[in-house]
């Protein structure tokens, strides 16, 4: 089971790249809603009120992910699919790019545009903190208290995450734990009867 991704930590800084005249503003941002993507366009359309494009493109979710690509004005496919081509070289989700042009006056043609918006893509993503983040699968562990150093072990030993924990006759463990595992803690917790696994999603 794929139960990790990629994305980016932080937001980047601006990366430039200029071409004839024309300057382009690369921008990385973490993505966590498609409603942040206005918000964020909007922000820079503030910041470069006096700029000709904000072209972008973004990724978001793992096994059937949403994207979107956008040329703001510019020739079809000569700005979002190129940003977006970067998204994808770099293996990243949850992600928005967005490359500010300023026009210099001279035009750069198709070729010339989808390099110069790949360029401020791959500027940005390079500047940008790439880490990994796992899928996780919440799930609760009830057990008797004569067993809660054993299940403690296996927590230990399988990396499992507490989210929080409930004691009284027995001891309910709130737990989340990579995805791939999921099976593998389920049956170690089957032979430790009389605790029991409940899956919670």
């Amino acid at each position: 089971m794929e139960d990790q991704y990629k994305t980016i930590k932080a937001p980047s800084s601006p990366q430039i790249f200029k071409d004839r005249g024309s300057k382009f503003l690369g921008y990385a941002f973490p993505l966590s809603a498609v409603e942040e993507v206005a918000e964020h366009i909007e922000t820079l359309k503030k910041e470069h009120h006096t700029a000709r494009h904000w072209c972008y493109a973004y990724q978001l979710g793992v096994s059937q992910p949403q994207y979107r690509a956008n040329d703001d004005g510019e020739p079809a496919n000569s700005a979002g699919a190129p940003i977006y081509g970067q998204i994808q070289a770099f293996e990243l989700t949850d992600v928005l790019v967005v490359v500010v042009r300023y026009f210099g006056g001279t035009k750069l043609g198709i070729g010339g545009l989808i390099n110069a918006y790949r360029t401020g893509a791959k500027l940005a993503l390079e500047a940008s903190e790439i880490e990994t983040r796992y899928i996780e699968t919440p799930f609760v562990i009830k057990t008797p208290y004569n067993l809660l150093g054993r299940i403690m072990r296996l927590i230990d030993e399988e990396g499992i995450t507490i989210i929080s924990q409930e004691s009284a006759q027995d001891v309910s463990l709130h737990l989340q734990v990579r995805s791939s595992r999921i099976s593998r803690v389920e049956n170690a917790v089957k032979k430790l009867y009389p605790a029991q696994f409940i899956p919670t999603n």
